[in-house]
């Protein structure tokens, strides 16, 4: 499956000019043979809008989502995206995956919040494994720093996930974790990840780009620089299938020495 990873900030603060940005970077995704795009972490509201994120925060199945859906069945491809969500008095920090069809298949909250910044404006997710069926590939999301715990990523290794798609908000200096993290998380738990970045500038923060679509060889199968870009990559079942089969991992473990690590 052509994935294809919206390295892109949107217009922060503005859901309807990130709604925007998003079916222009869904059509050129779509003639490139994309079956799948994933935005980066809050896409649609911004990430660094202080009390604007309360203001715009959204239920999983609110107007915004009705969009997204729209611009997925309009262009035929699923696509993966960053908002805040407005669950009763609670914000959570969250991703949700839509269908070609329009159908919302997964909403997965961020679990491990970074930073007072964070803390301050979400509650933390409580549901470590949240996936759904794409094309064949079971697909599992996380949010940024949570790919950054190896437990949350050898979790969904162990529940069978494909393609774990990251939506995140990485900023200097920390652009290790895109660089060198990102794919041997990819080969320590034999399954493809994409990571997508936020660029430039935003309040506090400077976000480094460097979207990465790793394999299950640790080898990116594609980089993007640190503009604004559609980069594209393909996800092979049978190549990770035969990786699996000569990196047995998951197999070798020993879990009964591992009690203290939780």
């Amino acid at each position: 499956m052509r994935t294809a990873l919206l390295q892109s900030s949107g217009r922060p603060g503005s859901t309807v000019e990130n709604l925007k940005v998003l079916d222009e970077a869904a059509g050129r995704a779509a003639a490139a043979g994309a079956g799948l795009l994933v935005t980066a972490e809050m896409f649609l509201t911004g990430y660094a809008i202080g009390d604007d994120i309360g203001r715009l925060a959204e239920p999983a199945g609110g107007d915004h989502a009705d969009a997204v859906a729209e611009i997925a069945t309009g262009h035929g491809l699923a696509i993966a995206y960053g908002y805040p969500e407005r669950s009763g008095d609670a914000v959570f920090n969250s991703a949700q995956l839509i269908s070609a069809d329009g159908t919302r298949l997964a909403n997965y909250r961020k679990t491990h919040l970074f930073g007072c910044f964070e803390r301050d404006h979400f509650t933390p997710g409580d549901q470590p494994v949240v996936q759904a069926e794409i094309d064949g590939l079971r697909v599992g999301l996380l949010i940024c720093y949570d790919v950054e715990f190896p437990e949350n990523v050898r979790a969904h290794a162990l529940a069978g996930t494909d393609l774990l798609l990251v939506p995140t908000a990485q900023m200097h200096p920390f652009q290790f974790v895109a660089e060198s993290m990102i794919p041997v998380r990819a080969f320590e738990n034999q399954m493809y990840v994409a990571y997508v970045n936020r660029v430039g500038r935003e309040g506090e923060f400077e976000f480094v780009g460097l979207s990465t679509l790793a394999g299950p060889d640790g080898v990116a199968r594609t980089r993007a620089g640190r503009g604004e870009e559609l980069a594209l990559a393909d996800v092979d079942p049978a190549f990770l299938a035969a990786s699996r089969e000569a990196n047995p991992y998951l197999l070798d473990r020993r879990p009964g020495l591992y009690g203290s690590l939780a």
